[in-house]
């Protein structure tokens, strides 16, 4: 029998931009038509590894991978996982092109006014150190598979849409 390998779906924009929103919306998509499919969003893993990374640039892109590293087990294994994290790095993004089959990068870029207005966390409005996309450099995808300007224009239902019909089109090419 044939091995099966799962989907990466891999969400990544700055705090705010609606990673686990939409991932959330896109896992719950997938679940109507098949049970192997998880969802992993950035902030739970980092509480799961607890003080194992910091915040500096060095610690972020360690935990980015680790968290890459996770997805590739899981998909190795048939499962789709739609991960919601900032990992703001290309080289973690080359690495999950290279080690996943069947791999779809969506990238939320929003404005900074809009995150600054939706701030949940109050990250922006704290002047926190260590920000991604304003104390820290950030590495901005160069070809992501689904760009979304996520200023609240579009409606989740129809990002996943979008993101689904795209992961198809990559399948069709392998």
């Amino acid at each position: 029998m044939e091995k099966s390998t799962g989907r990466l779906y891999w969400i990544t924009g700055l705090s705010g931009a609606g990673k686990t929103t939409i991932g959330t919306a896109l896992y719950e998509k997938l679940r109507e038509s098949k049970n192997n499919v998880v969802i992993i969003d950035g902030d739970k893993l980092r509480e799961a590894y607890g003080d194992a990374f910091g915040y500096g640039d060095e610690d972020r892109r360690k935990g980015a991978l680790c968290n890459a590293k996770i997805a590739h087990i899981l998909t190795e294994q048939g499962i789709d996982v739609v991960c919601c994290t900032i990992s703001m790095y290309d080289s973690v993004r080359a690495w999950n092109r290279a080690n996943n089959e069947k791999y779809t990068e969506i990238y939320l870029k929003v404005d900074m006014e809009t995150l600054m207005k939706r701030d949940k966390k109050g990250l922006y409005s704290s002047c926190a150190e260590n920000l991604v996309g304003v104390t820290m450099k950030m590495e901005e995808p160069k070809t992501p598979d689904v760009l979304v300007h996520n200023n609240g224009q579009e409606h989740v239902e129809d990002i996943v849409e979008r993101i689904l019909s795209k992961a198809k089109e990559g399948d069709g090419k392998q």
